[in-house]
């Protein structure tokens, strides 16, 4: 019998985009609570970077890629909710998405709805799921309602133009921030209420200008209720001085670099703030609340409430110029890698 073998790309140590190799790797079958999957597009996030220049650590060598769509293969033993010939989409650890078919576990894998592409399956998954744990599940004290001020940074990235959609649909004034004109305008776009050029405009000073009169009727002090981001380093400091009294600051991110140490009592002079420190894969464990999440996700999609923009494609091949534009922020909303 012939092996079964699926073009891959894996780094053998943590490095610059010239570390991610096309190799030639066997796949075999699945085995409990697996599947085999053969994929038709991959997503690309700022995730794969951090893991590929070895922000977070991982055991060498690795395969890289957390997100994508295809048909599935094969099932192993104890899967239930998938077979043969299903269309499916994920985003899932461990990582190895990077390839043209792989075994992997079936926790975080969901049908795919035929009404969505596979391109859209595989740009949405990763991204949609924080969107919707960010708007839905990382909350402020007292929650979020309609009418209510948010600070969303990279507002023109791919979790943010899902974002500016998904909070325009729940009522809320959403400001973005990005680092051009033309990424401003996109957001603006796709549904944000206000949006600050944070490289010519000083963003705590603009959003303390946006909130002031709307805050002050309901008696209320300047600023957002809560602050999304994933910039990290460079956004930190003013986003804290953005938040009103028992404000959140929700991080989920440091493209910029990891956020520096900081003592716990700024937070009580900056008004008794809150912080927290989100990843996606502390919300999907378990096969249950994936699947309710992606429901949530499919539902907005489905609608046309949210529309998934995917401004770049590149062949697997070309992972690394891939990965040069992600990190360069040349990108704008979603990437996706095809094969």
């Amino acid at each position: 019998m012939s092996q079964l073998l699926s073009k891959t790309v894996r780094i053998d140590k943590n490095g610059g985009p010239e570390e991610l190799k096309l190799v030639e790797l066997e796949v075999g079958e699945p085995g409990l609570g697996e599947i085999r999957i053969k994929h038709h597009a991959i997503g690309l996030n700022f995730i794969d970077v951090y893991q590929r220049s070895g922000v977070y650590a991982l055991p060498m060598p690795l395969n890289l890629g957390m997100e994508g769509a295809g048909v599935v293969e094969a099932v192993g033993a104890g899967v239930t909710h998938l077979k043969v010939g299903d269309r499916a989409a994920y985003a899932s650890n461990p990582s190895g998405s990077y390839s043209e078919r792989r075994v992997m576990p079936v926790m975080n894998v969901c049908k795919l709805p035929d009404a969505i592409s596979f391109e859209t399956g595989a740009a949405m998954m990763l991204k949609g799921l924080t969107a919707q744990y960010l708007l839905r599940k990382t909350l402020p004290q007292g929650g979020l309602q309609a009418g209510d001020f948010v600070l969303f940074h990279a507002a023109a990235g791919g979790v943010g133009l899902i974002a500016c959609q998904w909070a325009k649909e729940l009522g809320l004034q959403l400001i973005g921030t990005a680092g051009s004109d033309a990424k401003c305008q996109l957001a603006k776009e796709h549904g944000a209420a206000f949006t600050i050029n944070y490289n010519t405009e000083d963003f705590a000073a603009r959003v303390k200008e946006i909130t002031t009169a709307a805050n002050a009727a309901k008696g209320m002090k300047p600023g957002v209720k809560v602050v999304y981001d994933s910039v990290g380093k460079d956004t930190w400091d003013k986003s804290l001085d953005c938040l009103q009294p028992f404000g959140l600051m929700a991080s989920f991110g440091n493209a910029s670099g990891v956020v520096p140490p900081f003592a716990p009592g700024i937070l009580g002079a900056k008004g008794s703030i809150y912080v927290t420190r989100q990843t996606l894969f502390s919300h999907i464990i378990s096969r249950e609340a994936t699947q309710a999440m992606a429901d949530e996700l499919f539902a907005v999609v489905e609608s046309g409430a949210v529309k998934i923009r995917i401004d770049q494609r590149y062949p697997l091949a070309d992972v690394q110029q891939a990965h040069r534009d992600l990190e360069a922020r040349k990108t704008t909303g979603c990437t996706i890698l095809t094969v």
